[in-house]
C-alpha cells in the first residue's frame, strides 16, 4: 500500500446499465426474480460500486501483490434505473486505519441519486487471501 493513499482522495466511474444487469438476470434460476421489472438491480448496483473502487484503489496499491476486498456495505438504493441509462458513482476514501478503508459513495443515473452511503474495503496479499480461500473450501469438503 502506498503513501499516495490518504482520506480526501476521489474518484468518478461511469457504467451503463445492460440488460444483463437487471433484476431478472440476478438470479435467472428463481421464477420470482425472473418476472420482475427490467431494472438495475440492488446486487448489481454493489457490485458496481467495488469495481470503481477497486479500481481506484489499484493506482494505490502494488496490484496484484496486494488487492482489496470488500469487508461492509451501507448504502440505499433510492431510484431505478433502466437498461440504457449511465450510472455515474462519485465515490470519496474518507477514513484510512491501517489496511482498512471506507468510502463515501453517490451514484446518479443522469435522472436520479439512485444510491448515496458507505462501502468498507481491506487491503490483502492476493496470494495469501486466495489460499486461505483454497484451504477453508477443501476443509468443508
Amino acid at each position: 500500500m502506498y503513501e499516495t493513499l490518504k482520506p480526501g482522495l476521489t474518484f468518478e466511474f461511469d457504467y451503463t446499465v445492460s440488460e444483463s444487469k437487471t433484476v431478472p438476470y440476478i438470479y435467472p434460476e428463481s421464477p420470482e426474480m425472473s418476472i420482475m421489472p427490467k431494472v438495475f438491480a440492488t446486487g448489481f448496483m454493489i457490485a458496481l460500486f467495488e469495481w470503481a473502487c477497486i479500481r481506484f484503489i489499484n493506482e494505490h496499491i502494488d496490484f496484484p501483490r496486494e488487492q482489496s476486498v470488500g469487508i461492509d456495505v451501507n448504502l440505499n438504493h433510492t431510484a431505478a434505473t433502466p437498461p440504457g441509462l449511465t450510472v455515474t458513482v462519485h465515490g470519496e476514501l474518507i477514513e484510512v486505519d491501517g489496511r482498512k478503508l471506507i468510502f463515501s459513495i453517490v451514484a446518479h443515473d443522469g435522472v436520479d441519486e439512485i444510491s448515496r452511503g458507505t462501502h468498507g474495503r481491506f487491503i490483502v496479499n492476493g496470494e495469501k487471501f486466495a489460499a486461505k480461500a483454497e484451504e477453508k473450501a477443501r476443509s468443508a469438503t
